[in-house]
């Protein structure tokens, strides 16, 4: 009679400087959107749990903040935070870099990896930009001399290449142990928080350069009445000429926002929310994300 494979249970966590698609990877391997993502660096800022499971392994992974130089505003130190405690005690980490080559800032990713002495794949991402293959080998032969990590593995996260042989590189890297979630649950944070977040990322796709960094989200309201799910959500803004750009124009930007955020929404929801009524308002809180107390009024804690 055949053995039963043992169970196993670890945290994984994703690092990476900012906007290398950390968030993107941890969608496309969980087969669902959590994370949200853009290409302005700096979208992510609270570490987030995504609970794979796969065969009798059970991959929570840790999405995080990218990782930069702490200094300037309360916000950046703050997910310097987060993605310190993220990295603290993970049973494996994941550095993500770009197959375009090593950046400066890919260093002080790997000085983070070296000190939590975490063990470390390192996930050589965004395969399908690179046209001609061969130029990967002077990276890999770069990365070999870097660091000594378990295993250099190239994908592409956004087509979904490379990312059966990763789940199984890291399965079978996991301690053996009970899973410590249930088996239908995706994340560890709760609607209000996704909600937010999505509304959050719709905000800084639609708006310029720097008014996403002054944006936060909070929902006040979720109820639903019969087939219809009423969500009321406030989007801060740190100054009155930032409050006048996410509105725009008779209230257009606000309006696409929410026409955006509608639609992830309706997939979000589970059961099927029927239709989404979402209430959008902008208020100014001044200076919020160099305030730590007006910060943890707004979630960040």
């Amino acid at each position: 009679m055949s053995e039963t494979a043992p169970q196993r249970c670890g945290y994984v966590a994703l690092a990476g400087r900012p906007n290398v698609g950390k968030s993107t990877l941890m969608n496309h391997l969980l087969g669902r959107k959590l994370g949200i993502t853009s290409r302005k660096p700096q979208t992510t800022r609270q570490a987030m749990l995504g609970i794979l499971n796969r065969n009798e392994a059970q991959i929570v992974f840790v999405d995080t903040p990218g990782i930069h130089k702490s200094r300037g505003r309360v916000l950046n130190r703050y997910m310097a935070g987060q993605t310190a405690s993220a990295l603290a005690g993970v049973d494996l980490a994941l550095m993500q870099v770009e197959a375009q080559g090593w950046k400066d800032g890919d260093e002080i990713v790997l000085r983070r990896i070296a000190e939590a002495a975490a063990p470390c794949i390192c996930v050589v991402n965004k395969m399908d930009r690179l046209a001609r293959k061969e130029r990967l080998l002077p990276l890999f032969d770069e990365l070999r001399q870097k660091h000594d990590f378990e295993e250099i593995m190239p994908v592409s996260a956004l087509r979904n290449v490379g990312l059966d042989q990763l789940a199984d590189a890291v399965a079978e890297r996991l301690p053996e142990g009970p899973h410590l979630f249930a088996e239908d649950q995706v994340t560890d944070r709760p609607l209000a928080f996704l909600l937010a977040e999505t509304i959050r990322e719709k905000a800084v796709r639609r708006l310029g350069a720097e008014l996403p960094h002054r944006t936060a989200v909070e929902v006040e309201r979720i109820a639903r009445e019969g087939a219809t799910t009423e969500i009321h959500a406030v989007i801060y803004v740190e100054r009155e000429t930032q409050k006048r750009i996410a509105i725009g124009k008779g209230g257009a930007m606000l309006k696409s926002i929410r026409e955006d955020a509608s639609r992830d929404i309706e997939a979000l929801l589970e059961p099927p929310a029927g239709t989404v009524a979402l209430h959008l308002w902008v208020k100014v809180v001044p200076r919020w994300s160099d305030s730590a107390q007006a910060m943890q009024r707004l979630g960040y804690r």
